[in-house]
């Protein structure tokens, strides 16, 4: 059609991880859209914190700073956290020390919003990327050279679409592209809360069989609770006012936060998810559209932020070599980085939901001792703590 416009890259979904493929590969010279369908809300300092927030590993922070995002973060609000302290009974404690390792901090709690703002900010300034919001994708077509689609009342074409439109992906339904799930027997309610005690350096959890209790720092006096917990005590929480959510908190979580006030809360079901293939002809998957994990660690975007790195270099490194950089060959390469990591560390976390899930008191004293063997081994912690930061 004379009237559709033509792009290289198409990539659908442009949150977090959607928007740091669209940086990465700018500097490529592919023409890039960006789909996204809601317009994040601008930052002022004055406003609450989002309940939605990510520990962005050190290597995720490598590829903030590479895109040209991380200062901009720097300039709203972020807290970086030296230590991740995990238990279960009384002296199992497992202690992460950043300076072990010979860094400032494991990471970094941001809202998800604001890395999603610093993203958009970067691409605003580029000629090759277009951002469409607003509009969802209708009549995907996929044709000889590449795809055709409807976006409102535009007809787009591109040589390869990118999936990155989250766990329910629209574009992964639409290439017939299956996927391996489950839900989890737990439901998580974020909290925030407003605390007398500075911002803290550290996050911890504590195992119980019903799930984990989990506290992150925020900037200033503020913190993010997780409670894992069933379905129905979740439900239970939510319907619960503030003041009531304080007393729950007060009796369950352990006595280390000070005191506080409940700010927000929302909850959200536990699911895994796994695409059974990341591409087809034309097309991938990135981030949650491909796989999303049980979120006990921290790590559902910096996999996603993984994809990004794997998918943009490939990409980058076919251009230089001449070869056809959208060709099904390229795409099984990144297929064949990503996939097996992704696959896992899900396995590491089922595992470690499982085997902390239950009241069984044989598996308690095994895994508590496992826990205290752990902290003496400097070896192993120091192996965990690489994996995490991405290093």
């Amino acid at each position: 059609m004379n009237d559709t416009q033509k792009f290289d890259v198409i990539i659908v979904g442009g949150a977090m991880v959607g928007s740091a493929l669209a940086c990465a590969l700018a500097d490529s010279g592919l023409k890039i859209a960006l789909l996204e369908k809601h317009q994040p809300t601008p930052y002022a300092q004055e406003q609450a914190m989002d309940l939605r927030v990510s520990a962005i590993s050190i290597a995720s922070q490598q590829l903030l700073e590479q895109a040209g995002a991380w200062p901009t973060i720097m300039t709203m609000r972020s807290a970086p956290y030296r230590y991740l302290e995990t238990w279960e009974g009384n002296h199992s404690n497992l202690i992460f020390d950043s300076q072990e390792m010979g860094r400032k901090h494991l990471g970094h709690i941001i809202e998800n919003r604001l890395i999603q703002l610093a993203f958009w900010q970067q691409l605003s300034t580029l000629d090759n990327v277009e951002i469409i919001v607003g509009d969802s994708v209708t009549n995907m077509q996929s044709v000889m050279d590449g795809y055709q689609m409807r976006v409102g009342e535009r007809e787009l074409h591109c040589k390869l679409l990118v999936g990155a439109d989250g766990a329910n992906s629209s574009v992964r339904e639409m290439a017939n592209i299956g996927i391996t799930a489950w839900d989890y027997a737990q439901h998580a309610m974020l909290i925030n809360i407003n605390t007398t005690a500075a911002q803290q350096n550290k996050t911890w959890q504590q195992f119980h069989a019903s799930g984990p209790r989990a506290f992150l720092p925020l900037s200033g006096h503020k913190a993010s609770l997780v409670w894992y917990d069933s379905p129905k005590r979740i439900k239970q929480l939510a319907n619960m006012s503030k003041e009531q959510l304080k007393q729950q908190i007060i009796e369950c979580f352990p006595d280390r936060i000070g005191e506080f006030d409940v700010e927000a809360s929302g909850s959200f079901p536990l699911t895994r998810r796994h695409a059974q293939q990341y591409f087809k002809p034309n097309l991938c998957l990135v981030g949650d559209a491909a796989h999303t994990i049980n979120p006990l660690a921290g790590q559902g975007v910096n996999l996603g932020f993984k994809d990004v790195a794997v998918l943009s270099q490939t990409i980058k490194q076919a251009i230089e070599e001449g070869q056809c950089w959208w060709h099904i060959d390229t795409l099984a390469k990144y297929q064949q980085q990503r996939r097996p990591d992704n696959l896992l560390m899900q396995g590491a976390m089922d595992l470690f939901y499982l085997t902390f899930s239950n009241n069984n008191v044989g598996l308690r004293l095994i895994r508590n001792s496992a826990l205290k063997l752990a902290e003496k081994t400097n070896w192993g912690k120091n192996k965990v703590m690489k994996y995490a930061m991405g290093l």
